[in-house]
């Protein structure tokens, strides 16, 4: 399905005004709330992914936004212009669905005029924008196909010329790559943002996948149960999660209940400083700490351990090809263990082997702290 306005409307005022400006939205469903009071700007010509588990609002979102599904109160501004009441067929976006949603009966060329159609342009041009369009998604030879001849991967770039055809203010992506492999997701979501930067146009993508928006995205919104956890670049999330839930969801975390003491916390014999703040002594609280920020520093017990050097044991190794995925006991840590990432390099130097004796070092800022309920 493609939409647009007759007309493009006039950009916000100000240089920083956001090009998508949502406020105070929520979304009910009977007793159901399924987003609560959802705040959030998006720029012009950024890529933003909704991201978060199954039933966390993310589809409802983008849904309210395009018109499909209204909020139940809230505003949705684009451009400038209040759309929080139009219908779908009188706000400016392109949509591309995970099903892909071609129209069988149409041939290639004809799905991609298919908006453009009911615009009214003239044969001739319709004929020029589709060839434009099969050139730009790398299929300028299958005008004349079916769908239905068409791998996965070739479908949804149709599906995404359909969208852009119309040249909408907005590009809207609902879980467009979940139906493929995995190898035509990988190249497919590299071709997809290569033409986001080409076209320049707002897109907003829905995905439960994380490397998926890690890879893609300016900014993740990170979503649970209806609400918004935190907003950040792919860097601030993966490395400064706002809560326990971003860190875990987002990548490997292990996670560990202790309390804070001064500075830090303590795991069974030994201790890690951390730089975290607003946290008194003695306060329930959980560690998280990521697999590849454990960094395995001598084969070997040190006799006096520096900060933040555990002595551990190699509980056992498990072979990924690119590292090792290593499980690390001992009495520093007391009855929780610990997952590692070491590199292969890592592993030939130091000799590691099941059952030999390893100290790491899990540097202060990488000892992510966050308050618990008892």
């Amino acid at each position: 399905m493609t939409v647009m306005t007759a007309e493009r409307p006039a950009a916000p005022e100000g240089a920083d005004a956001p090009y998508l400006r949502i406020e105070g939205l929520w979304k009910a469903f009977g007793d159901f709330v399924a987003l609560k009071d959802i705040a959030l700007d998006i720029r012009q010509g950024e890529f933003v992914c909704f991201l978060g588990p199954s039933g966390c609002g993310k589809t409802t979102l983008l849904r309210a936004i395009a018109g499909l599904d209204p909020q139940t109160r809230g505003t949705i501004r684009q451009g400038g212009r209040d759309i929080s009441a139009l219908p779908a067929s009188q706000r400016d976006y392109g949509i591309v669905f995970q099903s892909y949603a071609l129209f069988p009966n149409l041939t290639v060329e004809r799905n991609i005029a298919f908006g453009l159609e009911n615009t009214g342009r003239p044969k001739a041009e319709i004929a020029t924008r589709v060839a434009d369009l099969l050139a730009l998604v790398g299929l300028p030879d299958q005008a004349r196909k079916y769908p239905a001849q068409l791998s996965g991967g070739q479908q949804q770039r149709i599906a995404l010329a359909r969208a852009i055809a119309i040249n909408p203010g907005l590009l809207l992506l609902d879980e467009p790559l979940s139906a493929l492999d995995a190898k035509v997701r990988v190249h497919l979501r590299h071709e997809i943002k290569e033409l986001q930067r080409k076209l320049g146009v707002t897109t907003i993508m829905v995905t439960h996948d994380q490397e998926e928006a890690l890879s893609m995205a300016d900014r993740i919104v990170v979503m649970n149960h209806g609400v918004i956890e935190q907003v950040g670049t792919p860097t601030e999330i993966y490395r400064h999660p706002a809560s326990l839930f971003v860190a875990d969801f987002i990548g490997e975390t292990n996670r560990i209940p202790t309390s804070w003491a001064s500075g830090g916390v303590v795991l069974g014999s030994g201790r890690l400083d951390s730089g975290a703040e607003g946290l008194a002594d003695g306060q329930p609280v959980t560690v998280a700490v990521r697999p590849e920020d454990i960094l395995a520093v001598a084969a070997g017990h040190e006799a006096t351990p520096a900060p933040n050097h555990l002595n551990l044991t190699i509980a056992d190794m498990e072979f990924l090809g690119s590292y090792w995925r290593t499980h690390l006991s001992g009495a520093a840590l007391g009855a929780t263990p610990l997952v590692a990432n070491v590199s292969m390099n890592a592993v030939r130097r130091l000799g590691l082997k099941e059952g030999a004796p390893l100290t790491v070092e899990i540097p202060p800022e990488r000892v992510l702290v966050f308050a618990r309920e008892v």
